[in-house]
């Protein structure tokens, strides 16, 4: 197979009764059968509309069922299909559907108006849950037909080096850059990952993140079209963990944030538990796993009597925990696109699961290198994907070459020059190190080193992720130190973890206080946070401070942020600044 239509055809009568995409509670349901179905009516209604290979097609919607048959229908006339983040202002929807060169734009009714006031020029809009005035209605154009369009030879005539679908750039740094992935490249990064994480037929995931986003678009979508998962999607993300028992994902993914706030979700319901007894036994198995997760962590052998001890609290709690939070059937999870600390993740394994850390980019087709789900690899990102090269630049930069590699921004001759060479070597920006057996270690994005007016090189990152390790209550922090005498931080709270106190609580105050001293421990003494400010606000994605797939925007905080951060350096210390006590 060597396009992704090719795979749906083929996927699609393994069992076509089965269910392929659901919503929680099976309130709605797709069968494979009925997905075909409508995957055909879709081409047929586009075909009538003029849409022909290498146009282009626009998704702005939630996760919802009928995003799929929607797609993949685009992607049988040829036509390259992607997806607009909800959240865009009216500028930003302009920038992307004409740098997209979009013909027509699917949406929810809620998002007309925004496409219309944005004034980027599209031919229709067809709307999926609505009848707005002067838009078609989803029902409407799949009862399209002109008569004499052949459905079969169109999606045969699909070639694998078209472009199956844009993904838009977060731009922490600029304007967003559409990435081209064609299918040739999305099919390879399919069955690259499945050498290293398998999945099978009727794997059960959830889609959650937005499709705009390639770790969704990649491992919910794509990943269904090769391989036929289930897919429950979850409209709103903020009920994922909800949804979990309902799904009872096989395979799952998830960006830090996500994990992060699993483990105050787990730590807030322990403390949480009325009965003594019960809440002495989640401690007590928690705290067996994570010493038998340190000793693996060390590469040592697990002692007997501890590897008894877990045996009984794998049986007594942490299993039965595990069902409850939906995971009992799952086999491999990941966390990717940012960061993650090493005690989240090690956290989830003394848990009972297994889950790995992947590194990637959208300018790579998603994941580039995935680690086994082993203790003694946390901290890496493990080793490229099997046909992929790599190497390491004087500098430390990571350099990629092979097929996962994108085949350009759209129309941005200029940018892709910048970062792809003429022999195929990508750029990554990322500063790496590899070991002897060929695991990579993210140290940092190459032009986010703080380097301090002593000339040092530090990865704020590195810094960032120990402070977050330190305690659930920071959601957020950001290292400030470029061409300072010292480090210093912003520090952002999780709403949650607050439990109802005040952004000026003492006790909040003392557990961030405590969590940095911890972190410095950690450190060198150059990377050492000084001094801290706690902001009184909540960061979300898309906002001044963090992109759509929560990454931090370092300049745009460095801006809004200028006078608290020259307060972290002011003589005398502002009364809202403070210090890391010794950790108790």
């Amino acid at each position: 197979m060597s396009t992704l239509c090719a795979a749906f055809q083929a996927t699609a009568a393994i069992d076509p009764d089965a269910i392929a995409v659901r919503t929680p509670g099976n309130t709605r349901t797709l069968t494979w059968r009925e997905y075909a179905t409508q995957v055909r009516a879709v081409a047929t209604g586009l075909a009538a509309l003029g849409v022909r290979r290498g146009d282009t097609v626009a998704l702005m919607m939630s996760n919802r069922v009928d995003f799929y048959p929607i797609d993949v229908g685009a992607l049988h006339l040829g036509a390259t299909s992607f997806s607009v983040y909800n959240t865009l202002p009216a500028s930003g929807i302009r920038f992307v559907l004409d740098n997209a060169r979009a013909k027509i734009v699917f949406c929810e009714a809620q998002y007309v108006d925004r496409i219309r006031e944005s004034g980027a020029d599209v031919e229709r809009i067809i709307v999926v849950d609505g009848t707005p005035e002067g838009t078609v209605p989803l029902a409407e154009l799949t009862t399209m037909d002109t008569g004499g369009f052949d459905f079969e030879g169109t999606w045969r005539a699909v070639e694998a080096d078209d472009v199956a679908t844009l993904i838009y750039t977060s731009g922490t740094t600029g304007t967003p850059k559409g990435v081209e992935s064609t299918h040739a490249a999305l099919l390879f990064e399919a069955r690259a990952v499945h050498e290293v994480l398998p999945v099978e037929y009727g794997d059960r995931i959830t889609s959650f993140m937005p499709s705009a986003h390639i770790a969704d678009r990649m491992t919910a979508l794509y990943f269904q079209l090769v391989f036929g998962t289930q897919i429950t999607v979850v409209a709103d993300p903020s009920l994922i963990a909800a949804a979990l028992p309902d799904c009872r994902p096989t395979v799952w993914g998830a960006v830090p944030r996500v994990w992060e706030k699993l483990r105050v979700a787990v730590e807030l319901g322990i403390e949480r538990e009325p009965d003594d007894t019960r809440r002495a036994a989640l401690r007590w198995a928690l705290d067996v796993g994570a010493r038998r997760v340190e000793i693996l962590r060390a590469g040592r052998e697990v002692p007997a009597d501890l590897a008894a001890e877990h045996a009984k609290a794998e049986q007594a709690v942490l299993g039965p925990l595990r069902e409850k939070l939906g995971f009992g059937e799952l086999k491999w999870a990941v966390s990717g696109a940012a960061p993650i600390p090493p005690a989240t993740l090690a956290f989830f394994t003394a848990l009972g699961l297994r889950v790995s850390e992947i590194w990637g980019m959208s300018e790579l087709t998603c994941i580039a290198s995935a680690t086994p789900a082993d203790p003694a690899r946390l901290g890496t990102v493990g080793r490229i994907l099997p046909g992929m090269e790599m190497r390491v630049a004087d500098d430390g930069e990571l350099l990629v070459r092979g097929p996962l590699v994108m085949k350009g921004y759209r129309g941005e001759p200029a940018k892709t020059a910048e970062v792809l060479s003429p022999d195929g070597w990508l750029s990554t920006g990322d500063v790496v190190t590899v070991d002897e057996e060929g695991y990579l270690s993210v140290v940092d994005r190459k032009k986010e080193l703080i380097i301090n007016a002593s000339g040092k090189n530090m990865s704020p990152a590195n810094i960032e992720n120990a402070v977050k390790a330190a305690s659930s209550l920071v959601a957020g922090v950001v290292a400030i130190g470029d061409a300072r005498p010292y480090n210093t931080a912003l520090v952002v709270l999780d709403p949650e973890a607050l439990h109802g106190r005040g952004f000026g609580d003492e006790s909040v105050l003392a557990q961030v206080a405590e969590a940095i001293a911890t972190a410095n421990k950690e450190l060198s003494r150059v990377e050492q946070i000084k001094r801290f400010k706690i902001l009184p606000v909540f960061w979300e994605p898309g906002a001044d401070e963090l992109t759509l797939t929560m990454k931090l925007r370092r300049k745009p905080i460095g801006e809004k942020y200028a006078e608290d951060i020259e307060a972290l350096y002011a003589e005398p210390m502002a009364k809202d600044v403070h210090e890391p006590v010794s950790a108790a």
